[in-house]
């Protein structure tokens, strides 16, 4: 069976050369890079499975290299590491697409665990999401609509695309309120009340003909957030 590849650009040789250590011992095929220029030709260029990206590079910078990575691979698993205290980077990151940060110093046991968690649920994702199966019918992102079987229409606003979107592409898999308000709005949640995202779902079930008390499509999971089901399928 084929080794899993992870990409590593970091410009500390000590940390990169212990993170390429440690993931070959667990037996991953490590790729690394010293820069940004390298490191985004690698991550742009490259078949690998997961991205290990620090955001304080020379050249170009981790997140310059993200976005890069975000326009042509946008499902590419990405994890980013920070300095302690960058707090700014790591909603900047999370916000384009990063799906899990780690911040120095990390132990190799923590990297490891949030490589593998990553790793887990990334094969599930559909690559591009076009339309989406639903019990009562199908969601055509291209179209903004709901097309049902008795023939009626209803017509998606961007804001419900988005949400739909980044909810099917993680399906089978609790997103809390703070990632939507991270991945959907572009905001850091802290100090936001996220009661605008309970209503925009709440406005989505209906539209999907999703019934609230007994939903079937987005499910509500008490105290951690929102789940796609994955019998909502999404190609």
């Amino acid at each position: 069976m084929r080794s899993l590849q992870v990409l590593t650009i970091e410009d500390d040789p000590a940390i990169r050369r212990g993170i390429v250590d440690a993931l070959r011992f667990a037996g991953y095929a490590p790729l690394e890079a010293a820069n940004g220029d390298d490191g985004l030709k690698l991550a742009t260029t490259r078949q690998y499975d997961l991205l290990l990206l620090d955001l304080v590079l020379p050249g170009r910078d981790g997140l310059e290299i993200l976005r890069e990575v975000r326009s042509v691979r946008p499902t590419q698993p990405v994890i980013i590491l920070t300095a302690r205290g960058a707090e700014d980077d790591r909603v900047a990151g999370l916000s384009l697409g990063a799906d899990d940060y780690v911040v120095k110093p990390f132990s190799v046991k923590e990297l490891l665990a949030r490589v593998e968690a990553v790793l887990r649920r990334s094969p599930e994702r559909p690559k591009h999401v076009q339309t989406i199966s639903l019990p009562a019918g199908t969601v055509d992102l291209a179209r903004a609509e709901v097309r049902f079987g008795d023939g009626s229409r209803t017509e998606l606003s961007e804001k419900e695309i988005d949400i739909l979107r980044y909810l099917a592409t993680n399906a089978g898999r609790i997103i809390s309120r703070d990632e939507l308000l991270l991945r959907v709005w572009q905001l850091a949640p802290r100090g936001i009340s996220t009661r605008t995202i309970d209503m925009h779902i709440a406005r989505l079930r209906e539209k999907l003909r999703d019934d609230s008390h007994e939903p079937r499509v987005i499910l509500t999971v008490r105290g951690k957030g929102y789940l796609f089901a994955e019998q909502g399928a999404a190609s």
